[in-house]
């Protein structure tokens, strides 16, 4: 009896240290994912741009981002022959302004015009706002594009706080050498849906602010899965469909 208690003690306590092994494990992968994102997030100039003024040009429009200390106030300006039109996002929501005249704009379109105007601005900054508490980070391991490794780190969103597309989904290849953001890919599903693929180039640092732009492609096969993306462009079968580039970048 004393023999078959003390069998059962060591299965237990076995049957315990796995469990607490594979709950340390989840913890630390979880923790390798947010590490990373963190020192990326710092090497581009993060504390800086928490408290900044930055301006650029995006193909016909001119965009304007001012933050201080959790306030901000994000801006798109757009003229044409007649009129012009101020997109604005701040603290409050958002403001649409056609030639310095507020407007009244309905619910459908302000989510149309906020995620817009958001979407340009998050992407100029990335991976600036990936520690965000609504940002879930799993990480994915090393990948070896172009001949060089990279974490590769799987983000998606909670629908509290994870904006109005919170259901795409995002993933990061970061340089194990110098935890700079390279390369990025997400699905999304507004207008029929996809996924696209981004290739930075054009690196430059403007006041500690670290700024690329991309080569935006994606893949040929709808059917494609966006974990196996990287393997579509190493084997050079995406497609380019644009240049995100910014000009006239100014940082205050």
């Amino acid at each position: 009896m004393e023999s078959m208690s003390a069998i059962r003690i060591l299965f237990y306590s076995f049957i315990i240290s796995i469990s607490l092994f594979a709950c340390k494990q989840k913890v630390t992968d979880e923790n390798i994912a947010e590490t990373i994102l963190n020192r990326s997030i710092e090497v581009s100039g993060g504390d800086v741009i928490d408290n900044s003024t930055i301006s650029f040009n995006f193909r016909d429009r001119h965009y304007k981002a001012e933050r201080n200390s959790g306030l901000y106030k994000l801006e798109r300006n757009s003229i044409d022959s007649t009129r012009t039109i101020l997109d604005q996002i701040s603290n409050k929501g958002f403001q649409r302004f056609v030639n310095d005249e507020l407007q009244t704009i309905p619910d459908s379109m302000v989510v149309r015009y906020s995620n817009s105007v958001n979407s340009v601005h998050y992407f100029s900054v990335l991976p600036y706002g990936l520690d965000d508490p609504a940002v879930n980070a799993e990480y994915l391991g090393l990948k070896v594009l172009k001949g060089k490794e990279y974490h590769k780190i799987k983000v998606t969103f909670d629908e509290i706080g994870g904006g109005d597309d919170f259901e795409d989904i995002f993933i990061y290849w970061i340089s194990k050498d110098d935890h700079k953001l390279d390369y990025l890919a997400y699905e999304f599903h507004v207008n029929g849906g996809g996924i696209r693929f981004r290739e930075a180039f054009n690196e430059r640092y403007i006041n500690g602010i670290r700024f690329v732009d991309y080569n935006n492609l994606k893949p040929m096969d709808k059917k494609s899965n966006l974990l196996e993306i990287d393997f579509l462009f190493e084997e050079n079968i995406l497609e380019l469909v644009s240049k995100i580039e910014l000009k006239n970048l100014t940082v205050e």
